[in-house]
């Protein structure tokens, strides 16, 4: 009988690429040699029905959600930080270095961090959908993956910066905002900086020729 330490559970909304690609990245983190001891670490969604579903309470603090998108077109990452009142700041940035699923999310987090110091944030709530980084800066689970290493102690850095953070995993349906910033960040065509101005969300309830002249 197979190790149920090893299964791969599917999930609908992962493609058979994605699914090879947290493979390997699993694989890769988690090498096997002569000196090799049971290890205190994860296998991506293994753990996924039993991870309760929290969404963002009405604490009144900074919140700040965090994504990376990995495909064919290349490497973006997104982050928006959310006022207590309400306001939206958004950031995208693409990556023009090779990037894992895992690495690209704690560019993410870490391009997130950076702008709520920035903003002079005191108090932050963080949530991701990555089960991995959100539970190794929760300091639940070991690093071994080396390059993963200087990630997570960037993240343990930024966070002294501030009066009181917590990390918080949220499902993937959760945090379709920061996707969707990551996503757009690999749709941008050109090579260099863009700027994009900020983007005015109306609510319209009538049709649009009821408003034309």
């Amino acid at each position: 009988m197979a190790n149920p330490a090893h299964r791969v559970r599917h999930h609908p909304c992962h493609s058979h690429r994605e699914k090879a690609q947290v493979l390997e990245d699993h694989l890769a983190e988690n090498p096997v040699d002569d000196e090799y001891m049971p290890l205190s670490t994860y296998f991506p969604y293994e753990e996924v029905n039993s991870i309760e579903e929290v969404g963002p309470d009405d604490h009144p603090v900074w919140q700040m959600y965090f994504d990376g998108a990995v495909n064919i077109k290349g490497v973006g990452i997104g982050a928006i930080l959310i006022s207590p009142i309400g306001h939206h700041y958004p950031a995208i940035a693409r990556l023009w270095f090779f990037c894992t699923n895992n690495t690209t999310e704690y560019e993410a987090c870490i391009m997130g961090l950076k702008m709520a110091i920035d903003l002079d944030v005191h108090e932050l709530l963080v949530m991701g959908d990555s089960d991995l980084l959100i539970r190794q800066a929760q300091g639940k689970w070991e690093t071994r993956y080396i390059k993963l290493i200087p990630y997570r102690q960037c993240v343990q850095d930024l966070s002294k910066r501030f009066k009181s953070i917590e990390f918080r995993y949220i499902p993937r349906f959760h945090n379709e905002l920061a996707d969707a910033l990551a996503t757009l960040a690999l749709l941008l065509p050109y090579p260099g900086n863009t700027h994009i101005d900020p983007i005015e969300i109306q609510v319209w309830n009538q049709q649009g020729y009821c408003n034309t002249i």
